[in-house]
């Protein structure tokens, strides 16, 4: 029996697969800004944005540590002790609980601004987690990279709170449940909903934002809140607008930390008159979101947005993007 040209090709491509092969040394993954809080899920819910994205290279070393080699793009101040460092942090608490014979060295390209309330630190935890996952031996699930992403984002928030990471590493709209080995959850964002994130050229650091909420809240803000994020849920559920439109109100934090961004009450009313079904403070803030049926709506009160800023005095950048927003990815990657 003769063997064919097609025969052959298939034997050789058999052995391929069936040939044991080296791990790849060095990868590139970016992960994208998200928007957490979202007015009623204080600390719960965050979902993923389009558009504005961290990218971290990571190479795969001999020796046992983790290495920040540089920092490159709109924030450059960063620090670069890794222990230090969100991405570097994430990638020690991976190396750690591994037991990796082998390090990092880490290369971060930013692209979300830092103070924005845009999930930037977060960001840069989770691209390098999900760069260094292909280089190991076993590479994990993504799943399983999201507690070293959270002891990263420990390092520049001080609390390991996922409504960042999650969006951020899984795509979306997710529930970040506090508590250890708590997995978050993807929650349904209708195809119609769009956010309009502006962020102010303003710098609101998340430990200050934080320290506004030191004081202990009333029991009726507290039922408030919690129904409006029964509400908020439901409609996301049943795709119900008049739901969403309740439950987008917070009772709790906006009141404290409304007074930390000039011009909001302004900026939110604009979004209001624009047609949004509600808007709040972005994660820790400057930054404001208004949601939106369809893109071109969230396009025209977004702009809206822009100019009640600039009434303020300060100049703000515009991102639409839908609240489905995409997942972290890799770039690129090369043995």
């Amino acid at each position: 029996m003769t063997v064919g040209p097609a025969s052959t090709d298939a034997a050789e491509r058999q052995r391929r697969s069936a040939a044991p092969t080296s791990p790849r040394t060095e990868a590139r993954a970016f992960a994208p800004a998200s928007s957490a809080n979202l007015a009623s899920g204080f600390d719960l819910l965050g979902h993923s944005l389009e558009g504005w994205r961290d990218e971290a290279t990571v190479r795969r070393i001999d020796a046992p540590e983790v290495r920040i080699e540089a920092i490159e793009g709109v924030v450059t101040a960063l620090p670069a002790r890794a222990e230090e460092n969100t991405a570097g942090a994430a990638l020690i608490a991976l190396r750690n609980a591994l037991s990796l014979p082998f390090g990092f060295a880490v290369w971060l390209r930013k692209g979300i601004p830092l103070g924005s309330g845009l999930g930037g630190s977060a960001a840069s935890a989770v691209a390098a987690v999900v760069a260094a996952n292909v280089l190991l031996d076993a590479p994990l699930p993504v799943e399983a990279l999201y507690p070293f992403a959270l002891d990263g984002e420990a390092v520049a928030s001080g609390s390991r709170h996922g409504d960042n990471i999650a969006p951020s590493l899984l795509g979306g709209l997710v529930a970040a449940f506090h508590g250890e080995n708590i997995a978050p959850v993807r929650l349904r964002a209708p195809e119609w909903l769009f956010t309009a994130v502006v962020h102010p050229a303003v710098v609101l650091e998340t430990r200050v934002a934080r320290a506004a909420l030191a004081e202990p809240f009333a029991i009726q803000p507290i039922v408030q809140q919690t129904h409006h994020l029964a509400a908020l849920l439901l409609g996301l559920e049943r795709d119900d607008e008049a739901l969403i439109r309740r439950g987008l109100h917070d009772a709790l934090v906006e009141p404290r930390r409304a007074a930390l961004i000039p011009g909001f009450a302004a900026v939110k009313q604009a979004a209001l008159d624009a047609g949004a079904l509600g808007s709040s403070i972005s994660g820790a803030g400057p930054s404001v979101f208004g949601w939106f049926r369809g893109r071109a709506a969230a396009e025209s009160g977004g702009a809206a947005m822009q100019r009640a800023f600039a009434d303020a005095g300060f100049a703000a950048s515009l991102l639409v993007s839908p609240v489905a927003g995409p997942a972290a990815g890799l770039v690129e990657s090369k043995d």
